[in-house]
């Protein structure tokens, strides 16, 4: 019999993963910091509780899908026992996920870090690439809930690898994105068709995922999210931290994060990603709807 599984945090990456788990026959008890009433999913046993309290119970795999590293250990505050495992799917720091994970060994509890690549789309399809750090016998317990959300799952090493190689992951997609950006905006304002552009791009070596899953925003400037650029940039500043641990030099990664700081303090952080576009073209002057092709 599957283990049941507490699962906290049902957003747009959390309740397709929490749903795909019941699907795959796990039980599940879901928690959201905000109510939300769901229909059932199908037969399975799953069910949104009141409280984290409830969700996590007797359990003793608790999966969390949260923002950042203190919003976890606050939900977590005072509800994990002995033997629990913990499994932080978020997007947190590499630095203080391995300093929760000393602080969480000392009471008996054990802690994965789990980050996932793929967005919305591989959520809701259980494609994501998962990225593990921790113990390798707590990764094989856990090897057949990360196939019902996952397609790829890579242990990488101890506590911290899996948000350490996200960061890793981040920082090509934040700079892929913003050379696209770039590349669309000096063809704009040379006078090319952008879909032509693109198809010239996507063709050749500069071809890339990130083009393809991203193209129709660059080309209809339309940045409903996807990936807000409010969490690119968090990502980002998880990548610097983790290199001045490491004692690594990130030009360009220091730069996309400002660029990102700067899509977010000027009102766009909500936008997707992709909608770093809108930063480049301001330092332009004019918007690519205004320009010709």
């Amino acid at each position: 019999m599957n283990e049941p599984i507490a699962f906290l945090g049902l957003g747009k990456m959390g309740l397709p993963m929490s749903r795909n788990l019941a699907v795959a026959g796990y039980p599940v008890r879901a928690w959201n910091r905000s109510p939300r009433e769901l229909p059932a999913v199908g037969d399975a046993d799953y069910r949104i509780v009141k409280t984290a309290a409830d969700a996590i119970g007797e359990a003793e795999i608790v999966i969390t899908m949260l923002p950042d590293l203190p919003q976890v250990r606050e939900v977590c505050r005072g509800l994990l026992r002995p033997g629990v495992l913990v499994v932080v799917m978020g997007t947190v720091s590499a630095v203080a996920v391995r300093g929760w994970s000393t602080e969480l060994a000392e009471s008996g509890v054990s802690l994965l870090d789990a980050p996932v690549s793929g967005g919305d789309v591989g959520a809701q399809e259980g494609t994501l690439s998962i990225m593990v750090g921790g113990s390798g016998d707590d990764v094989e317990r856990l090897r057949g809930p990360f196939g019902a959300m996952g397609s790829v799952i890579e242990h990488l090493g101890p506590i911290g690898s899996g948000q350490l190689a996200k960061a890793c992951n981040q920082i090509v997609v934040a700079t892929t994105l913003t050379a696209l950006a770039e590349a669309v905006v000096l063809g704009a304002r040379g006078g090319l068709r952008i879909s032509q552009l693109l198809d010239v791009l996507a063709g050749g070596l500069a071809g890339s995922r990130v083009l393809e899953v991203k193209r129709a925003k660059l080309q209809e400037h339309s940045f409903v999210p996807g990936g807000s650029a409010s969490f690119q940039h968090k990502d980002l500043g998880f990548a610097l931290e983790a290199a001045r641990a490491e004692g690594v030099a990130l030009p360009v990664t220091a730069i996309v994060d400002q660029l990102f700081g700067a899509m977010r303090w000027t009102g766009h952080g909500e936008d997707d990603h992709s909608g770093i576009l809108q930063v480049i073209e301001s330092l332009g002057g004019r918007m690519i709807a205004e320009l010709p092709g």
